[in-house]
């Protein structure tokens, strides 16, 4: 019998966001996501002088949740089964590496940044779905590091290509 508490089920859920249906990644994905569009709304990002609270507000979910999944990763897998989809804290840490990689500059509107977090968001779902080598690989490691890791793989790829793609088209 699994005995997780309410409190550990609420942060691996994201407060209760991996038990929505259909697709309970992107639901996870979009904490953070909202949470940069606001912050960016807001003039606190990438290249002005409150770009270190941008950061350090991205960098605390993503480090949060990633202890979340490690942490308790295990008491998860014994309640859900390997890499269960209720879990989606991986998805709102993997979510933040990505949109860390938003250059200064390319939000200099709500709709600018609304591009920019959309591609981020986008390019993440893309990529932790599809699971390239090497986030494929490192789903096969047990409990919480196995739940996290492919995902914060996949903000960090998902990301470059957003640099990528964001730089090229302000060229």
């Amino acid at each position: 019998m699994n005995t997780m508490s309410r409190g550990s089920e609420f942060w691996l859920t994201t407060g209760g966001l991996g038990h929505a249906r259909p697709a309970s990644g992107t639901w996870g994905s979009m904490p953070p996501a909202i949470v940069a569009y606001a912050m960016l709304v807001l003039g606190i990002g990438p290249g002005n002088d409150l770009a270190w609270v941008y950061y350090t507000v991205l960098a605390l979910i993503c480090i949060i949740n990633s202890g979340v999944c490690v942490l308790l990763g295990h008491q998860a897998e014994a309640k859900w089964g390997k890499d269960p989809s209720e879990v989606v804290a991986d998805e709102t840490a993997g979510q933040c590496l990505t949109l860390m990689f938003i250059l200064p500059g390319m939000c200099n509107c709500p709709l600018t940044s609304m591009g920019a977090v959309l591609g981020a968001f986008l390019l993440f779902r893309v990529f932790d779905i599809l699971k390239p080598w090497p986030a494929g690989a490192m789903q096969k490691i047990a409990g919480g590091w196995g739940i996290l890791l492919d995902d914060l793989f996949a903000g960090v790829m998902g990301g470059l290509v957003l640099m990528l793609i964001l730089y090229l088209m302000n060229r």
